[in-house]
């Protein structure tokens, strides 16, 4: 087929196809085309549960002429003119959630029943979910001694750096994003040296480095000032609380630089807990000893990949929302969960510094 009439198949071609199949009663297929390889696993995790025998799904590349992938190329390039009802994009939200509408991208995104998107800024957001990254952690090491509290690391984390994001937004909404890129935010909200036993040293310096960002931002840009808390206002209808900031920001800078941090001398910590147990229970029988010890080493996976297959996301409130758009689209009428934690929960304990 030409490419250029392949560049044209659309969701009316592909509705047309699923009639003309032949025998009794066929399953209709819709296409959903993603970003990239990793998106194609959590799509499916996610899309599965609505497959029965009436529909089924097929999570492909945005392309089958070239090896161009992204956001843009999902969505097609008229922006989603091509999708329809058998034929869906299913986008990471990055920050054309939060932007509402403030850039033609954004807007397209939102405005559009057949694109889907994370709600959370992407999907590495959903895998490092703070109530599912202890089993995370058990999955890897095939320990499930609890050593550390993630829940509450990524929660005081959020408060840590809520202001700062907001910050982001307000300049990001304003077409000021080169004044602080998502690069130089990420900069400023890394977790530098986290000690499992006392993260709050780590933390403490996040604060302080946060805090004089937050105070140059202010004497730079004092026009903000009777838009902030406005702006605060409308992004916790959209879930972005002090709480729950991390969800927001950008994934690769959570997964590796947030929740790594904390994961990675978790786990070691964990192997070599069992590892010890083996040895002692061992004895002196080295043969038995050596044997359990390559047999556990085998059962080991690596942390990052189990991180990345992570599906224990579901109960996020943020993920809720993504569902409801699903069952929306595909008319399944269901009683869902209470959604509206995602944007009325109020912060907990201390109350994070404000600013404006």
């Amino acid at each position: 087929m030409p490419k250029h009439l392949t560049a044209n198949i659309n969701s009316r071609y592909l509705e047309a196809a699923n009639r003309m199949r032949p025998g009794g009663r066929q399953k209709k297929r819709i296409i959903a085309y993603v970003e990239s390889y990793d998106d194609i696993f959590f799509w499916r995790s996610v899309l599965s549960e609505f497959e029965n025998e009436e529909r089924e799904f097929q999570v492909m590349l945005p392309s089958r002429t070239s090896l161009v992938r992204g956001k843009k190329q999902a969505m097609t390039n008229k922006l989603g003119e091509g999708l329809g009802t058998s034929m869906i994009a299913c986008v990471d939200a990055d920050y054309d959630y939060l932007m509402q509408g403030h850039t033609p991208y954004s807007e397209s995104m939102l405005r559009n029943p057949y694109i889907f998107h994370t709600y959370a800024y992407a999907i590495e957001n959903y895998q490092c979910y703070a109530p599912s990254l202890h089993n995370v952690c058990v999955m890897s090491t095939l320990n499930d001694r609890p050593i550390f509290d993630f829940e509450d690391y990524l929660l005081q984390y959020s408060r840590i750096v809520y202001d700062l994001f907001v910050w982001s937004v307000w300049l990001y909404r304003r077409q000021m994003y080169r004044d602080m890129p998502l690069n130089t935010l990420c900069n400023f909200i890394s977790v530098d040296k986290l000690n499992l036993f006392n993260p709050h040293t780590a933390l403490e310096e996040l604060r302080r480095k946060v805090n004089r960002k937050l105070a140059w931002m202010q004497r730079q840009y004092p026009q903000a000032r009777g838009t902030f808390k406005p702006l605060k206002a409308e992004l916790e209808t959209l879930g972005l609380t002090p709480d729950t900031t991390y969800l927001f920001v950008q994934g690769h800078h959570i997964m590796e630089n947030v929740a790594m941090a904390a994961l990675d001398p978790a786990c070691t910590i964990l192997r070599r807990e069992r590892e010890k147990e083996i040895k002692r229970l061992a004895g002196n029988n080295k043969q038995h000893m050596d044997n359990e010890l390559a047999s556990y080493q085998h059962s080991q996976m690596p942390i990052q990949q189990m991180l990345r297959r992570n599906t224990s996301f579901h109960s996020c409130p943020l993920y809720q929302r993504l569902r409801a758009d699903i069952m929306h689209f595909l008319g399944i009428e269901e009683k869902m969960p209470d959604t509206e934690g995602v944007s009325s929960g109020s912060p907990t304990g201390t109350q994070p510094e404000q600013h404006f």
